[in-house]
């Protein structure tokens, strides 16, 4: 639960502030902790704001490197872990959630636990936990700042890539979206009132305008029902997705079978996998460890269930590569097999991942670009393919009207 307070700090200043804990006297011992002198502690009453703190925040790609970057910089210049969580906390003092993160942080480690006892205890903002892992190897092993600093180049790339392709979508999509509108517009409304003047006509209408006609009265009297039920259609398919593990693995199964989109989606899942796993075992994580933490940062569970397979065989002494190359779920793509068995003969698999990760990213980078600049002009096509039709339907009567 989350306590307000007023009180002087240990150099007389004033402060209000909000921190966590579970009862009031864990709330006054951990005031006493950071010598707080406290006139008033209560728990925060039940309104909107004590509701968006109870939930923990997503923190977007973005944000999560940039406080594990500044943080990298602090601890590198010589700053203790405490003082530089007190600066971090000092410099987001107009954000509630994050001001409110950092205090519970400042807290535990006031406390004596450790900066993964703490990134873990505390219920302001969801983390991820291949990055709570990561910080609690690196802790362990006197590596944090180093370890910080490769998870915010990771974290900003995931977060360039993202909206890289959410950019280059934007106006496709807007195209497509409007022309959607046109034409059912042009059918719901347009088409019909044409129709009436064709009825006049006593002569066959060529097959084409036939279908236009029956497409525009079925749209003219049931819009209403054909938008409702593709609004359900997309509702249902994406819960689908985020509630049913066996729709999402099929989902994902009929994507890697894509011409050219499974190269995509396979490429940028083993460029996420080596770089995660390059940075885990570079900070001194288990080979099983970190294939299953970076397994679960993958998107495809296809993919991801190959790898969270092949870890629990790597227990009993096997080798990656071997267990990759004899898989029955996918396929990988045997160059990376071959890489990963080089790195494990020469004990230098955390370099050899790297160098993939880089490798895969530009390749993907190289397809992305190229697809992108495709589908502007492909959506282009559609449309005026789409809206040519029903024009060239309904002038063809009346051409052969003037031609009769």
């Amino acid at each position: 639960m989350l306590f307000k307070y007023n009180g002087f700090d240990s150099n007389g200043k004033k402060i209000k502030s909000k921190l966590e804990a579970t009862t009031l006297e864990e709330a006054k011992g951990k005031l006493k902790a950071k010598g707080i002198l406290y006139t008033s502690l209560d728990e925060e009453n039940f309104s909107l704001s004590k509701f968006s703190f109870k939930r923990k925040r997503n923190l977007n790609l973005s944000a999560l490197s940039y406080l594990s970057r500044d943080l990298s910089m602090y601890l590198n210049s010589g700053i203790s872990l405490i003082s530089a969580i007190n600066l971090l906390k000092q410099r987001y003092k107009n954000d509630k959630t994050l001001h409110s993160f950092f205090e519970s942080i400042s807290t535990y480690l006031d406390e004596g636990k450790n900066f993964y006892v703490a990134l873990d205890s505390q219920n302001i903002v969801k983390l991820p936990e291949f990055y709570k892992q990561s910080i609690k190897i690196s802790e362990n092993g006197g590596l944090l700042e180093s370890v910080l600093l490769e998870l915010a180049v990771f974290l900003k790339e995931q977060d360039r890539i993202r909206k890289q392709v959410s950019s280059a979508l934007a106006y496709p999509l807007f195209i497509l979206f409007i022309s959607v509108l046109m034409v059912a517009f042009m059918l719901s409304f347009i088409v019909p009132k044409l129709t009436d003047i064709f009825t006049q006509i006593d002569q066959e209408l060529p097959t084409i305008t036939k279908i236009v006609i029956a497409l525009g009265d079925f749209f003219s009297n049931n819009y209403v029902f054909v938008f409702s039920g593709l609004f359900a259609l997309i509702f249902t398919f994406v819960t689908l997705l985020k509630r049913s593990k066996s729709f999402k693995y099929a989902f994902d199964k009929l994507l890697l079978k894509l011409p050219f989109f499974s190269t995509m989606i396979e490429q940028g899942e083993l460029a996420r996998f080596s770089y995660m796993n390059s940075i885990l075992i570079k900070s001194g994580v288990p080979i099983v460890q970190s294939i299953n933490l970076s397994a679960n940062i993958l998107k495809n569970s296809v993919i991801k269930r190959v790898f969270v397979e092949a870890s629990q065989s790597v227990v009993e002494g096997k080798k990656l590569s071997v267990l990759l190359a004899s898989n029955k779920i996918y396929k990988i793509e045997e160059s990376f097999i071959h890489s990963i068995a080089i790195g494990e003969d020469t004990s230098k698999l955390s370099e050899i991942l790297n160098n993939l990760a880089s490798l895969y990213n530009e390749s993907n980078k190289d397809k992305t670009d190229i697809f992108l600049s495709l589908l502007e002009p492909m959506f282009m096509l559609f449309v005026g393919v789409t809206i040519g039709t029903i024009v060239i339907a309904m002038l063809l009567p009346i051409f052969s009207m003037n031609l009769g």
